[in-house]
């Protein structure tokens, strides 16, 4: 009998829902929330109120595209955290209601290990062990993967994370929200003339916000000399910038890939959509003897089939959620 899960994610600004069945990947779909952009960021309440009105819709496409209906659901996955509170309430109380009304189990996700998981949406994925470079605008993590339920954590950020590094040097330079995609657009057309000192942190760790800090003092030190700096060479800051965030990405996955000796690397989370951080791993890559695994761009940003990919295996194990279960915002030790 197959195993046919609707999975559901809302941890932060995305509405998304996806079907998988044995799983594969039978439809994916996403609601954005555009909304954010007039403010320069995600606000929490207005996230929130937008879940509940795109939560229905976007389920039932997922179910359309799918070709199934409720009456094929076998399990019902949602996004537990971390994320906004908002959010991930209106994601597992959804998620909650509908296993119940359908009577079939409930299966509570960690949107970090998702994430990793994603690689096993398709094929090829990485066998195990690998390492995988886990970037979004709040999390940035080297984590080795020796199974499906085991993940540690080798390396974290001491404080901002390199998708939240990149939106606040973008609003800096005057980018809409979010920063990072227009960055990555900019920077192509640019290089990397101007030099952002590199943090100097030990071991694994990650820090964002001294290079944040330094950006700031830059921009406004060379603004008073020239009110049209950021105006008259916005591509090569972008791609000083972008090339100052993934070195320091790369530079630490290095470390962990010789200290661990894992040949087998990937990357993950909504950064890795960057274009320089996908072609600069595939040359650290070539140079390092590594095999290199890099998802596809729907599978990077916020998504459910990387939920429903990550509750798969959980059914496989029985490890099931009771109702009473509670969303957490913060990150929790995987």
């Amino acid at each position: 009998m197959s195993i046919v899960l609707l999975a559901i994610e809302s941890s932060c600004d995305d509405t998304a829902a996806a079907v998988i069945r044995d799983g594969r990947v039978l439809s994916n779909c996403v609601a954005n929330q555009e909304v954010h952009r007039q403010f320069g960021g995600v606000v929490p309440e207005v996230a929130s109120r937008a879940h509940q009105a795109n939560i229905v819709p976007v389920v039932d496409m997922a179910l359309r595209n799918a070709g199934i209906t409720t009456k094929d659901i076998t399990a019902v996955a949602f996004t537990r955290g971390p994320g906004l509170m908002g959010s991930l309430l209106v994601g597992a109380s959804f998620a909650k209601g509908l296993a119940l009304a359908l009577n079939v189990p409930l299966l509570d996700v960690n949107h970090m290990q998702a994430h990793v998981l994603a690689h096993f949406a398709e094929e090829p994925h990485p066998p195990f062990p690998f390492l995988c470079l886990t970037v979004s605008g709040g999390h940035t993590q080297i984590i080795r993967v020796t199974d499906y339920h085991q993940q540690e954590v080798l390396g974290e950020t001491l404080d901002d994370a390199a998708g939240e590094a990149f939106d606040k040097s973008g609003k800096l330079l005057g980018l809409d929200y979010p920063a990072g995609p227009e960055i990555d657009r900019l920077a192509r057309q640019g290089k990397p003339v101007f030099p952002f000192p590199e943090p100097a942190i030990e071991g694994l760790n990650f820090s964002y916000s001294g290079m944040k800090t330094s950006i700031l003092y830059f921009l406004r030190d060379r603004q008073k000399e020239n009110p049209q700096f950021i105006e008259e060479n916005l591509n090569d800051l972008c791609a000083s910038i972008q090339h100052s965030i993934v070195g320091i990405l790369l530079k630490k996955l290095r470390k962990a890939a010789r200290e661990t000796g894992i040949k087998q690397v990937a990357i993950a989370g909504g950064v890795s959509a960057n274009s320089a951080l996908r072609e600069g791993l595939q040359e650290l890559g070539q140079k390092e003897g590594w095999t290199t695994f890099i998802p596809r761009f729907e599978f990077c940003t916020d998504n459910a089939a990387m939920i429903g990919i990550a509750g798969y295996y959980q059914y496989l194990r029985g490890q099931f959620a009771e109702h009473d279960v509670t969303p957490y915002a913060r990150q929790l030790k995987v």
